[in-house]
């Protein structure tokens, strides 16, 4: 009897999920091999650094939005708004997140 093959690509929800997803996955100690959940996605970790890198390149992203991707990333959470020390940040999260949003959904990797 032959095994099945999963041909199935789970396309990140949004540009959230995708920078989330990069962010921890660039975080594991082990790299993310063949097998895993990386084969299922639409891209590799170093599509998205590439894609991210050309719009920072591009000054379609600044690096204050870069600052507080990392950070925010690092957090798992976005920045909050009605959060006072926060509030700031959750203007140059969302206007990176409406950049990378329209660039990945170019490239096909959101639903």
């Amino acid at each position: 009897m032959q095994a099945m093959q999963n041909d199935a690509v789970y396309k990140f929800r949004d540009a959230e999920t995708m920078w989330f997803w990069f962010i921890s996955s660039t975080r594991l100690r082990e790299p993310i091999r063949k097998g895993r959940e990386s084969e299922f996605r639409p891209c590799e970790l170093i599509d998205i650094e590439t894609l991210v890198t050309r719009l920072f390149l591009s000054g379609r992203i600044t690096r204050e939005q870069l600052e507080v991707m990392q950070e925010f990333g690092e957090r798992r959470r976005a920045p909050h708004q009605y959060i006072y020390a926060e509030n700031a940040k959750a203007g140059l999260w969302g206007a990176a997140m409406r950049t990378l949003q329209l660039a990945a959904s170019a490239k096909g990797w959101l639903e």
